[in-house]
């Protein structure tokens, strides 16, 4: 797939499909714009008289397929409602755009032009990246495994119509950034969707090489002997019941020279930590059938730190940026660990296991250590799957974020605000964290029934010293059953558009 930003008359495009997105309008009141009333005189009036009868009324989520006289550039003409002009933003952009690529592709088309909605609502470069985003994001599918995957058709060429040639240059750019943000989302869905037999903990560290090797970026890995070497005894807990080893993946971008220091740096460091459980069966702890099956999304948040690091590398952040994955497999079986150990992290502080299911805060607690005391960073963020209690708490709708610095739990608010990923602010008090001090260990693994997510949270709290710190709890929305033209069935990528948007604001 290829999108571009053209400018011209939307009579004189040629296209399998120009989609031409309206906002709600009502047809006793409505004046045809200049730009369409040229077009509807190509098409014989066809747009005026789907107006005029009701059958397009420009409602969120309406289309109306017009097939073009034989005279015209393009073979058809797609009405896409996009709602009330007040409440225009991105997020519908790019379900219009999504939708556009879908019905191009059904219709077995090689090109897509996509007319934006007139509207002051949303200014021409947020505009345009959020129509890129929809293009790329509605053209992912996930058929790897399938056999009929040898008769697919490429996804179909986008055009981005721009209404006036002056803004052709800036709405480029916008384009190209929301192209690079939607294939790195896209990484992260194809990754957490693969299965945990194809994408172990050694693989999915060889695809972050292989990303790392692509754009730029540094890429380290540690196995079994280098973290048992270096003290890791939280995440090699978790790893030792399963044939397939652990794995520490470490990517980098704009690394500062060897040997500054972190006063000496000229660009801020910023760690970014995701759990990379690659299959959670629970453990000895073990989880019901109906639990355990789409557990290969427990590494949801390793993946969305691959793709963001992608990114990252592709724009030129301005920032040092590391991404860390803790890759693990938590299996039953005779060598696992239980219930009633005790363990000793990579910090030097015990923790009393109580549910071998309540693993991801284990390996947490060993790289959010090792990120805060080897690379100093101004800030540390952390993307898990890591309590049912989330979903329990806000649906399938947000993530949650929690933390201790109330100005970068801000900032991840406001990144999510604008990327359409939603975060809700969950309390972490004083009081959390003192609940989870444990009797027979410096911490508890878990607090009990109550607030499942929050004393999470606290549990990590504990190994993340002074340094500002978010934790991004993304289990409700890492991956679902509900498809739209933006989300086809399985991996979301959450996390990736709005960590991305974070960095890219840093100051």
């Amino acid at each position: 797939m290829q999108v571009t930003v053209v400018a011209g008359a939307l009579e004189r495009l040629s296209a399998d499909v120009l989609a031409i997105a309206l906002v709600e309008l009502d047809p006793a009141k409505w004046k045809m714009p200049a730009r369409l009333a040229a077009l509807d005189a190509a098409l014989g009036g066809r747009v005026a008289d789907a107006i005029a009868s009701g059958d397009f009324t420009g409602k969120r989520g309406e289309s109306l397929t017009l097939h073009a006289p034989r005279s015209a550039e393009a073979k058809r003409v797609l009405l896409l409602g996009a709602g009330a002009d007040a409440k225009l933003e991105p997020a519908t952009l790019r379900e219009l755009t999504a939708a556009a690529v879908r019905e191009t592709a059904a219709r077995k088309g090689a090109r897509v032009a996509v007319a934006a909605p007139s509207s002051r609502r949303i200014k021409p470069p947020a505009a345009f990246q959020a129509l890129a985003e929809g293009a790329v994001l509605g053209s992912y599918r996930f058929d790897a495994y399938l056999a009929s995957r040898k008769d697919k058709k490429p996804a179909p060429d986008v055009q981005l119509v721009v209404e006036r040639a002056a803004d052709k240059r800036a709405a480029n750019a916008a384009a190209a950034i929301g192209v690079v943000l939607a294939e790195c989302q896209n990484l992260a869905r194809a990754l957490s969707n693969e299965p945990p037999n194809k994408l172990p903990p050694a693989e999915l560290a060889k695809e972050a090489q292989k990303v790392a090797k692509q754009v730029g970026l540094s890429a380290s890995v540690w196995g079994k002997a280098e973290l048992e070497k270096r003290g890791f005894g939280a995440m090699l807990a978790v790893a030792q019941g399963s044939v397939n080893e652990p794995r520490l993946i470490v990517l980098e971008h704009g690394a500062p020279p060897k040997g500054a220091k972190q006063g000496a740096r000229k660009r801020p460091t910023v760690c970014v930590i995701g759990k990379g459980v690659c299959f959670d069966s629970g453990g000895l702890s073990l989880k019901p059938s109906t639990s355990m099956e789409k557990m290969k999304h427990d590494m949801s948040g390793g993946a969305a730190v691959i793709g963001a690091l992608r990114a990252a590398a592709l724009l030129k952040l301005p920032l040092h940026v590391v991404g860390l994955i803790g890759a693990v497999e938590n299996m039953p079986s005779g060598t696992a660990y239980r219930p009633d150990d005790i363990v000793t992290t990579l910090s030097g502080q015990t923790i009393a296991i109580a549910n071998t299911d309540a693993e991801g805060r284990l390996v947490l607690a060993d790289v959010l250590h090792h990120a805060r005391t080897t690379y100093e960073p101004a800030a540390l963020i952390d993307l898990a799957t890591l309590t049912g209690a989330c979903s329990v708490a806000l649906g399938t709708w947000s993530a949650a974020v929690l933390g201790n610095d109330q100005r970068l739990i801000d900032r991840v608010l406001a990144a999510g605000s604008t990327t359409g990923e939603r975060y809700w602010q969950l309390p972490l008090w004083d009081v959390h964290k003192e609940h989870m001090r444990g009797q027979i260990a410096d911490v508890k693994q878990t607090g009990g029934r109550d607030g499942g997510t929050i004393t999470a949270a606290a549990m990590l709290w504990h190994f993340v010293g002074e340094t500002p710190w978010a934790h991004l709890d993304i289990a409700p929305v890492a991956d679902t059953e509900k498809t739209s033209a933006l989300q086809p069935y399985g991996a979301t990528g959450f996390g990736v558009r709005s960590i991305v948007e974070l960095l890219r604001g840093w100051k």
